[in-house]
């Protein structure tokens, strides 16, 4: 179920605060963060976050398109190693 229209979308306000000081230093470096949960908003775009996976923050350069979509969508948490091989099949 998606979040209501009269609430906006959900961003947590440490995160607003770390954007805002980063637009106002100037300087492009990595923001990390740990909100996964957090909608990137337009006032996001041209920056970089340091997004958490659990293991390691993991660089998220931010552009238009990703606009309305989650910060935990560009941070994999989970490795995906293929299906295991079945045994019996190469015996034969």
């Amino acid at each position: 179920m998606t979040r209501s229209v009269r609430k906006g979308p959900f961003v947590d306000g440490y995160l607003l605060k770390k954007a805002d000081a980063s637009r106002q230093s100037g300087r492009n470096e990595v923001i990390k963060i740990w909100s996964r949960r957090s909608t990137i908003l337009p006032q996001f775009v041209g920056l970089t976050f340091g997004v958490y996976n659990g293991q390691k923050h993991i660089p998220v350069q931010v552009s238009e398109d990703m606009v309305g979509h989650k910060f935990g969508e560009f941070s994999p948490s989970r490795t995906y190693y293929g299906h295991t091989a079945d045994k019996k099949a190469k015996r034969k």
